[in-house]
Formats: structure tokens, sequence, C-alpha cells
């Protein structure tokens, strides 16, 4: 098995557990934050969306879907148009509502395919490209992918267990 096969696996395994977190779901419970300061559901699938789709059009060369399919426009939020929620404070956290797991789902479906057609074109010497000198070490085409995918498999985890809570209070 070749690295990109198990890249390819890994984030397959995350399109999977986006659709198990918000399928489903109303507004209500997708927009629900637990505390006044938590993530909602909605807010970490659109972020984990958008990380994994600004990192990888960015090593790919190529356009980001949020603004090349107008993701953006259909989501609304009144955030800055290349925002991906890094850094959010909870007033931030709060723009980003949704009223449809419909539309978390189609942005990341829509990612997942521009992921896999990049990683499908990968040789194993493409993951020792340098893509980011700002850190030492410099980081490689290989840590990034890794990155994340760790990153997204993180927050997938998280609105799981938000939709776990509602779950448990809603019983």
């Amino acid at each position: 098995m070749h690295a990109k096969d198990i890249l390819i696996d890994g984030y397959g395994r995350i399109q999977e557990e986006v659709h198990a977190a918000v399928d489903g779901l109303g507004p209500e419970e997708l927009n629900h934050r637990p505390s006044a300061d938590a993530n909602s559901i909605a807010w970490l699938v659109w972020h984990l969306t958008r990380v994994q789709d600004d990192h990888i059009a960015d090593v790919a060369g190529l356009d980001q879907v949020w603004l090349a399919q107008d993701w953006a426009k259909r989501f609304d939020l009144g955030l800055p148009q290349r925002d991906f929620g890094y850094g959010h404070d909870s007033a931030q956290v709060a723009k980003v509502r949704v009223d449809s797991p419909d539309l978390l789902t189609g942005y990341y479906d829509a990612v997942h395919e521009q992921t896999l057609e990049f990683l499908r074109g990968l040789t194993a010497k493409d993951f020792e490209r340098i893509v980011d000198e700002g850190w030492d070490p410099p980081v490689s085409l290989g840590v990034r992918l890794v990155s994340v995918l760790s990153d997204d498999l993180q927050h997938v985890g998280q609105a799981a267990y938000v939709r776990g809570l509602l779950q448990s209070a809603a019983a």
C-alpha cells in the first residue's frame, strides 16, 4: 500500500464521520452550543472543512472550493471570505449558523472530492516537497497532509461528542 492510499483512506474516514455527525439534525441541534463559549456542531464541521479546503488548495496550487464553487455565498456568514475559523472568539463562532445538514455535507463533499483528486495524483517523491518554510524544521507535504487529517479527525470527533450530549439530554 502506498502512502497516498493510506491518506485517501484516512480522508475518507473524515467524510464518513462528518455525515454521521450531522445527518438528521435540525437547525437547533446543528447550531446548539453546549455552553456560551463552546463550539456548535455547525461551527466544528464548517471549520474542519474550511481548514481542509484552505490547506489542500494551498499545497495543490488550486482555488479553494469555498470561493470557486460559491460556498461562501451559500453560507453567507458575515465573515471575511478567506476566514477558516482559526482563533475565532465566541462572537465569531456564533456567526456560523446553518439551517440544514445538507449545506455542511455538500460543502464537505465538494472539498473531499478536490482533496481526493489531488491525493490520487501524488508520487512518493511529492511527499518530501517542502510546503511551509515558516517552521523549524520546514513542513513537508507529507507532514502537512497528516496534520490536516489529524486536525479534521479531532474536530469531527468533537462534533460527534456534541451530538451525543444533545441526544443524551433529549433521552
